[in-house]
């Protein structure tokens, strides 16, 4: 989707859309959320948006979301595995081992999850699956969105405000901050792993 697209869209239906398309690419329907986050504090600082309506409908947006996908894997995962699995090549056992591996280490993907699409997207299903508290996951998916959205929003607002910035130039963006944290997290697990070794 173009900027121009967004923009119009942004434009026609306000802040319901920001929340939709947020919510949208949590549940795994693709949508352009690190862009669209950019393009919402780069909007704010042009006094386009309000700058609290537009961090609730996003936070909202990716809490929702989050809670959605996470009852569906819940109350719908196994039934659908067990009837549609096989077409797909999951079985229950194989499903029951990835729970065994997900419940290990499932909180901290539930926080991580939010800064790699793909992982966003199946993170809260499986957290359901795997029948993570729902408190818990509660609280974690609501700091996961707080420190996803607002980073990448204060990005656009602060870099909007000491540069004119192009919208037709705020999908690279987005992909240029994903591409530093993957970077970030990247060396920080590898220098990790070599100092147990080490020692």
């Amino acid at each position: 989707m173009s900027i121009d697209s967004l923009l119009n869209y942004i434009q026609n239906y306000g802040y319901f859309i920001i929340f939709l398309f947020l919510f949208f690419g949590i549940v795994g329907i693709p949508a352009p959320e690190e862009s669209l986050l950019f393009f919402i504090g780069v909007l704010m600082i042009q006094n386009k948006l309000s700058i609290m309506m537009s961090l609730l409908s996003s936070v909202l947006g990716a809490i929702i979301g989050m809670l959605t996908a996470y009852f569906l894997g819940k109350y719908v995962g196994y039934p659908f595995i067990n009837k549609y699995g096989k077409y797909i090549g999951i079985t229950r056992e194989r499903l029951e081992k990835m729970n065994v591996k997900y419940s290990k280490t499932g909180l901290k993907m539930i926080l991580i999850g939010f800064y790699l699409p793909g992982l966003r997207q199946i993170s809260p299903y499986f957290a359901g699956l795997a029948k993570i508290p729902f408190t818990r996951f509660l609280t974690l998916s609501a700091l996961g969105a707080l420190l996803w959205t607002i980073p990448y929003i204060l990005a656009g607002y602060f870099l909007g405000s000491i540069f004119h910035i192009n919208p037709t130039y705020v999908p690279y963006l987005g992909m240029v901050f994903l591409l530093i944290f993957l970077i970030f997290a990247v060396s920080k697990y590898i220098k990790k792993r070599s100092s147990r070794q080490s020692s």
